[in-house]
């Protein structure tokens, strides 16, 4: 196994997102912080996958699909858009793998690789937080599109039994809209 840290948009879409792939054993949800310049925690999670199963390159390139990873706004020490390596060579596959997803798209991607240093856990009752409450407005409006990009653009990798309760709301919209 092999492990990550990801920061972009509140930490909870980034655990749902992460937790909905085959491949990934683990995701810590919590506070993420280099001994860089980046030294104050911001929101992320640590990803721990098989690289066998699913390769960094595409957990990188859902992780720059998945949060506003083009654009900067004030909240950006909270959400800090990087990605956090655990060994010089992760550092250096990671620069790298931005490199090429920068050059396939239309704007400047802003996420940072950085060294991790720390990791502190988010409360026990806010762990979890998509799959324990899947109905709450806060999920359906911001967790459930982000599960969308993962079942249209990297359907390979989504763990189907996970993501069942949209699988069923989609099978229902298409029943009643197909009369």
């Amino acid at each position: 196994m092999e492990k990550i840290g990801l920061g972009g948009g509140c930490h909870w879409c980034t655990e749902a997102v992460f937790q909905s792939l085959k491949g990934v054993s683990n995701v810590a949800q919590g506070y993420i912080a280099s001994k860089q310049y980046a030294s104050s925690f911001s929101e992320g999670a640590i990803i721990e996958f098989d690289s066998a199963i699913i390769p960094l390159h595409i957990l990188l390139e859902i992780h720059v699909l998945t949060h506003k990873s083009m654009s900067d706004h004030s909240m950006r020490p909270k959400y800090r858009s990087a990605i956090y390596t655990f060994s010089d060579a992760q550092r250096k596959d990671a620069k790298e793998i931005l490199r090429k997803l920068e050059k396939s798209s239309s704007s400047k991607i802003i996420t940072e690789v950085i060294s991790y240093h720390a990791f502190k856990s988010s409360r026990e009752e806010i762990l979890n937080y998509y799959y324990n409450n899947p109905e709450k407005p806060f999920c359906k409006t911001y967790i459930d599109p982000k599960i969308k990009i993962l079942q249209t653009q990297f359907s390979d990798q989504v763990n189907n039994e996970k993501i069942s309760h949209l699988l069923e709301i989609d099978e229902e919209y298409k029943v009643k809209h197909s009369k």
